[in-house]
C-alpha cells in the first residue's frame, strides 16, 4: 500500500516540473515581426540568436540581392522588426540580341541597364512589359508564412518585369520627288518607323523594303507615293488611290472592263496625276426602224378578153413600204448622235387594176318592127322634143332642122355626140328607131332627146335602154359607157 501512494505522489510532481520546464521555454522565446517587400507580415518566436538563424528557421530564403535590415548576422533582440526587401526578377532584352533573367533592387529600367552600362540615347524605345515605361513593378512575394507553405510559393516565383530596350537605329528615307531625309529611330519595322516620323501611308503607296520588314540600321527606305483620284463609271464614282502610271492600268485594277466601242477620259494611255478624274463612257449603238406605208393607185385598162362596157377587178392594190434604218449613238444613255443608214423600199406598192372590156359582141333584138341587131346598150334619160319646142324662134333660118341638116321628124334623136356618134342608128324600146342627127345644150352625157312631129308629139321623161345598131364604127369609145 505504501508504494502505491508512492506512485499516485510522483506524478503530480512530474506533471508540476514539466509544466515549470514548458513555461520557462516559453518566457525564453524571442518574437520579432518580419515585413517582406512591404506589404507581407510575419510574426516569428524563437530561440534563435541572429536574425539570419532566425530566419533560416522560419523557412524564409534570402536570395543575395535581396536587402534586409538589420544584417543576417545581427543579434536578434526581442520585439525587432525584420525588414526583407525582395529583388525583382526581371527579363531584360537588348536589341533582341541579349535576354537575361536577373534580380535587382533597381526601381527603374533605367537605373538597371545604367548599372549593367548599358547606355539609353534620347531615339533609344524603351518598354516594361510591352508598355513605354521605365518604373518596375513590385518584387513577386514568395511567401508570408513560414513552413512548407513559404517554400513551394518560393518555387512559383515568376518574372515580374520584361525590359526590353531597342537602341536607335540611323535609317535614310527617299520621298519621290523630295530630298534623301536621315533620322535615328528605335522603330522595329519599316512602317511604325514611317508613321513615328509623320509619314501617312496609303495601301497603294510603294514602299521598298516593305511596310513589314524589321528595320536595320543603315535601312534606305525608298517611298513612291499613290495618286489620289476618281472614277466615274455606270453612273457611280469611286475614290481610290493608285500608283499606277496610266488610265488603263487603273481599270484594270479596278477591274473596268470597256466593252466594244466604250472608251475612257482621259485615254488608257493617258499619264496618272493627283486629283484625275477618270470618265467610263459606255456606248452602244441602237438601230431605230421607221416604216412609211406607200399608197397603191389606181389603174384601169383595157382588155379585148373582157365584153365592151363591163368592167372587173383584174388585181387588187397593196400599198407598199418605204422603210429607214438609223443608227443612234448613245453614250451614258444619252445620245449624241444619229446615222441613216438605210433609206429604200421594203416593197414595193402594187396597184389596183381594172380591166375595162373592147371586145365587141353583135345582139339580136326582137322589137314590134322585127329583129335589130346591136352591138351597144347605153342606159339613158330619155326626154322628147319637136321643131317648135327645140327653143328654135319661127323666123330663124334654122328652124325645124336638125344639127346634121336633115327636116326634124319622128325618129330623129339628139344625143351628145360624146357619147353616141352623130348618123349612128338606135333603137328606143317604147319609141322605135332613131337616127343620131341632133344636139342640144341640155343634151350631155346620158341624155337623149326623141324628136317628134308637132302634130304628134308625146312626153317623155324616163330612164331606158338604148341600143346602138350595126354596123360597129371603127372609132369605138371604149369608156363611154363605164
Amino acid at each position: 500500500m505504501k508504494s502505491v501512494r508512492l506512485r499516485f505522489l510522483t506524478i503530480p510532481i512530474i506533471l508540476a516540473a514539466f509544466s515549470l520546464l514548458t513555461a520557462g521555454y516559453l518566457a525564453t522565446l524571442t518574437t520579432a515581426t518580419v515585413v517582406i517587400s512591404g506589404e507581407t507580415q510575419v510574426t516569428l518566436k524563437t530561440h534563435q540568436t541572429t536574425v539570419g538563424s532566425a530566419l533560416q528557421e522560419a523557412g524564409i530564403v534570402l536570395q543575395p540581392e535581396d536587402v534586409i535590415s538589420p544584417e543576417p548576422t545581427a543579434v536578434l533582440n526581442r520585439n525587432d522588426t525584420i525588414i526583407i526587401q525582395r529583388a525583382r526578377l526581371v527579363q531584360v532584352t537588348v536589341d533582341d540580341l541579349v535576354s537575361i533573367p536577373l534580380r535587382t533592387q533597381a526601381r527603374t529600367a533605367d537605373e538597371l541597364l545604367s548599372h549593367l552600362g548599358v547606355t539609353i540615347g534620347k531615339r533609344d524605345r524603351l518598354t516594361v512589359n510591352g508598355q513605354p515605361s521605365s518604373e518596375l513593378p513590385l518584387p513577386t512575394s514568395r511567401g508570408s508564412n513560414v513552413g512548407p507553405q513559404v517554400r513551394s510559393e518560393q518555387a512559383r516565383e515568376s518574372i515580374s518585369a520584361n525590359i526590353r530596350l531597342i537602341h536607335a537605329k540611323e535609317i535614310t528615307i527617299q520621298e519621290e520627288g523630295s530630298q534623301k531625309r536621315t533620322l535615328l529611330t528605335a522603330a522595329p519595322t519599316v512602317g511604325e518607323a514611317l508613321m513615328e516620323a509623320g509619314y501617312k501611308l496609303y495601301l497603294a503607296d510603294q514602299v521598298i523594303p516593305s511596310v513589314g520588314e524589321a528595320l536595320q540600321s543603315g535601312t534606305n527606305i525608298v517611298m513612291s507615293r499613290s495618286h489620289p483620284l476618281s472614277i466615274l463609271v455606270d453612273g457611280r464614282r469611286a475614290k481610290t488611290r493608285t500608283s499606277r502610271l496610266t488610265v488603263g492600268d487603273v481599270l484594270a485594277d479596278m477591274n473596268i472592263v470597256l466593252y466594244g466601242q466604250d472608251y475612257a477620259l482621259p485615254a488608257l494611255e493617258a499619264a496618272i496625276s493627283d486629283n484625275l478624274e477618270i470618265r467610263v463612257v459606255r456606248v452602244r449603238n441602237e438601230v431605230v426602224i421607221n416604216q412609211e406605208v406607200i399608197p397603191f393607185e389606181t389603174r384601169t385598162e383595157p382588155s379585148n378578153e373582157v365584153e365592151l362596157d363591163t368592167v372587173i377587178l383584174a388585181q387588187g392594190g397593196q400599198p407598199g413600204v418605204h422603210e429607214i434604218r438609223t443608227v443612234i449613238r448613245l453614250e451614258n444613255n444619252t445620245e449624241v448622235s444619229r446615222e441613216v443608214i438605210a433609206d429604200y423600199i421594203a416593197q414595193e406598192p402594187m396597184p389596183r387594176l381594172y380591166n375595162y372590156g373592147t371586145k365587141v359582141v353583135v345582139r339580136s333584138l326582137n322589137t314590134e318592127n322585127g329583129v335589130v341587131r346591136y352591138w351597144r346598150v347605153i342606159h339613158m334619160l330619155a326626154t322628147s322634143y319637136s321643131a317648135s319646142t327645140a327653143g328654135t324662134s319661127l323666123g330663124a333660118s334654122y328652124y325645124g332642122k336638125t344639127r346634121c341638116g336633115d327636116i326634124m321628124r319622128h325618129g330623129i334623136v339628139a344625143v351628145d355626140p360624146d357619147m353616141i356618134s352623130l348618123h349612128t342608128n338606135v333603137y328606143v324600146p317604147g319609141y322605135g328607131a332613131g337616127y343620131a342627127c341632133d344636139t342640144g345644150n341640155a343634151i350631155v352625157g346620158k341624155r337623149i332627146d326623141l324628136g317628134y312631129d308637132d302634130n304628134n308629139l308625146k312626153d317623155w321623161y324616163n330612164w331606158v335602154d338604148v341600143y346602138l345598131l350595126t354596123p360597129v364604127p371603127n372609132d369605138i369609145d371604149y369608156t363611154n359607157n363605164k
